[in-house]
């Protein structure tokens, strides 16, 4: 063989060669393919990995199997919990911390653009249940990195994020659609809108981090949307265009996580009593026609904040574990049919 002429391997040596780059080949996409599925493994809800436990018979029939906790028992046990709009003394952001923290939770995030009251609510709920841990923050809910860093605080503090609570709102331009600029209209989406998206985005892959005390990726979304949402009436156009939106949202949302064991889901308040129609209900109350105030409802009368917070624990509990991409109309019966004038119906 001459000096600079190409080297040929015997047939032997070269079909060895072929087989070892191809047995490398194959071992790295095997260890690729292991991994992949060891992710996807990682991601998985805990009942599509270890299933719904057998739990036995009494008798000769078998024992009602469960996915949660004792309904007698505290609802949130050792979640961390985030909620925005939470500084109105009469709102569900605030009523809602307290259910919260009443059922156990380990720490609440109160959060709000404006944190006059904020201290306060902090305050009370500590007095009244010294085993939470309270937290007050000050920012924008359309404003990513701010709810960027209130989601990794949450997770740098407590290894985790179980529930996130994205209520806060405003109530838009009460103005007919013609009167309504562009400028304002894309202000109320921004809130409405663009806050529940971006809670979304972000805690949704804070809930999938697990750990000893977390060993399955799992949460509860929730997103303050209205009635106004799912029919005209209720609201102004960019209101209830927002609101039409976080329904989207939750519902689509809900679809892009499967099998994680994280759900989202949307209320829809009817008439509460709130920062926001608090002068809708005080100006009843001053011309003495506050029975008035609900009348289209079944139950003809409002409701306080409390009666929606009620509803937020049970979706952000285990108890609602099988509620996903949800619009849970809490409103009196407003959304169950089309409004009439008492006795006028024909």
């Amino acid at each position: 063989m001459s000096l600079g002429s190409p080297h040929k391997l015997p047939s032997g040596e070269l079909t060895f060669s072929i087989i070892s780059i191809l047995a490398t080949a194959i071992l790295r996409a095997l260890l690729n393919m292991s991994e992949k599925a060891k992710q996807r493994l990682q991601a998985l809800s805990q009942q599509l990995v270890e299933g719904i436990p057998d739990e036995g018979t009494f008798e000769d029939i078998p024992k009602i199997r469960h996915v949660a906790p004792n309904s007698a028992g505290p609802r949130t046990k050792g979640k961390v919990v985030i909620v925005t709009g939470a500084n109105s003394p009469s709102g569900i952001g605030r009523s809602s911390a307290h259910q919260f923290a009443n059922n156990g939770a380990k720490a609440v995030y109160i959060c709000d653009y404006n944190d006059l009251n904020l201290p306060t609510h902090k305050r009370e709920i500590e007095s009244l249940y010294s085993d939470v841990d309270v937290h007050t923050r000050k920012f924008d809910a359309a404003d990513e990195k701010a709810v960027i860093s209130v989601i990794d605080e949450a997770v740098t503090k407590y290894g985790r994020l179980d529930i996130f609570f994205a209520n806060a709102g405003i109530v838009g331009q009460p103005r007919p659609f013609t009167e309504i600029d562009g400028d304002e209209f894309m202000k109320t989406m921004k809130t409405n809108a663009l806050g529940v998206f971006l809670a979304a985005k972000h805690a949704a892959p804070a809930m999938k981090i697990t750990s000893e005390s977390k060993p399955y990726p799992s949460g509860s979304i929730i997103c303050t949307a209205s009635v106004a949402g799912l029919r005209s009436n209720a609201g102004s156009t960019d209101y209830s265009a927002s609101k039409a939106a976080v329904v989207s949202i939750a519902q689509t949302c809900s679809y892009q996580l499967a099998g994680t064991g994280i759900r989202i889901n949307a209320i829809c308040p009817g008439l509460i009593e709130t920062g926001m129609t608090q002068p809708l209900f005080d100006n009843a109350r001053k011309r003495g026609t506050e029975r008035k105030v609900g009348q289209l409802n079944p139950m003809q009368r409002g409701a306080v904040a409390d009666e929606v917070a009620r509803v937020a624990l049970f979706l952000g509990s285990d108890e609602s574990s099988y509620v996903n991409g949800q619009a849970w109309a809490v409103c009196g019966g407003l959304s169950a049919g089309h409004p009439v004038v008492p006795g006028k119906l024909a």
